[in-house]
């Protein structure tokens, strides 16, 4: 086994696991009657037990003999899926951040997205178990996932502008998939591109910070 590769990412995934997952925890404690924060500790432990389906396998896979391709196509199902309903929460998020109850229009397309995406993700067609998975609908079912990227950073760019705890939120999540989408196409034919699924990471761990930092704002 090389050890330079290994062992500084599962020490990575390990610790983000456990970050993500008791920050979510220390959210959901810190609540009480505040829905926002609620929402953000869900999110954040969708986040940690979502990716824990595809991370702690990936880390078994460098460390052990047995073969973990089904247990990590599934779990890149799982995460796909909790990605998703993130997206679909963080818009919940915007619209009581900032008071918004009218023009419904971007929470119903969000749903619709979700939905899309989700349904997508079910086919057998994406060879989720397959040691080579179809890349064509590894393509068509992040077409929905990255419109609703897309869409959350418009969303978010604009209602956040003056907010500084979570000014930078829709940054995070644009650099988030420009690190996702290469992985998408090319990982599959150059391995190393995978690899930026750890600043992938690292902007989700910046997300998370944003959302303590509100909770120690409403201490």
């Amino acid at each position: 086994m090389n050890l330079m590769p290994a062992l500084p990412e599962s020490i990575f995934d390990i610790l983000y696991l456990l970050f993500a997952v008791i920050s979510g925890i220390w959210l959901l404690t810190k609540a009480r009657n505040n829905r926002l924060l609620r929402i953000f500790g869900v999110m954040t432990l969708l986040l940690g037990c979502g990716d824990a389906f595809h991370l702690v396998p990936r880390v078994l896979n460098y460390w052990t003999s047995g073969d973990y391709t089904a247990a990590l196509g599934i779990g890149k199902l799982v995460t796909s899926i909790t990605m998703t309903l993130f997206y679909l929460l963080m818009e919940y998020a915007r619209r009581l951040r900032y008071r918004i109850e009218g023009n419904k229009a971007p929470l119903y397309t969000v749903w619709a997205l979700t939905v899309v995406r989700i349904a997508l993700c079910c086919f057998s067609q994406n060879e989720w178990t397959s040691a080579s998975p179809s890349l064509m609908w590894g393509i068509i079912r992040n077409i929905p996932f990255v419109i609703l990227g897309v869409l959350t950073v418009v969303l978010w760019s604009r209602s956040a502008k003056g907010d500084q705890p979570l000014r930078w939120l829709w940054l995070a999540v644009l650099l988030s998939f420009g690190f996702y989408l290469p992985v998408v196409l090319w990982a599959h034919t150059a391995p190393l591109v995978g690899m930026l699924m750890l600043p992938k990471t690292c902007m989700y761990i910046w997300m998370i910070v944003m959302f303590r930092r509100i909770a120690k704002r409403s201490l």
